[in-house]
């Protein structure tokens, strides 16, 4: 799925990464806790948190995430924006809650690490 695409389905706010919304998301992945991302997360994926500190960019860094959805509106600060402008890692937000969202992108064709 195109990240576009999962921007388009969530409703999401783009706050970095404009650039790379023709990029394919092979797999998404939902969590808070970012040794749970570190332990089961496959290449190419979409992380999905309520988290929006830095930690988050630099997990998603060394895990090889392709970009990341803050759920529940949340929005993280400049300089978390400025790390994964840096990092290369694209940032979305939306209002949704995490269960609706990825609900919705696995209705919408993404699948999960568990089906790679």
């Amino acid at each position: 799925m195109r990240l576009r695409e999962i921007c388009d389905t969530l409703k999401c706010e783009v706050m970095g990464g404009e650039d790379q919304l023709d990029m394919e998301i092979d797999v998404g992945c939902g969590a808070d806790l970012m040794s749970d991302v570190l332990a089961f997360i496959k290449p190419n994926a979409l992380m999905l948190t309520g988290l929006v500190n830095a930690q988050v960019v630099r997990t998603a860094d060394i895990a090889d995430v392709k970009a990341i959805v803050f759920v529940r509106g949340k929005k993280p600060d400049k300089d978390t924006i400025a790390l994964a402008k840096e990092k290369g890692i694209p940032l979305l937000s939306t209002k949704l809650l995490m269960y609706e969202s990825c609900g919705r992108l696995y209705a919408g064709g993404l699948r999960g690490g568990s089906e790679v």
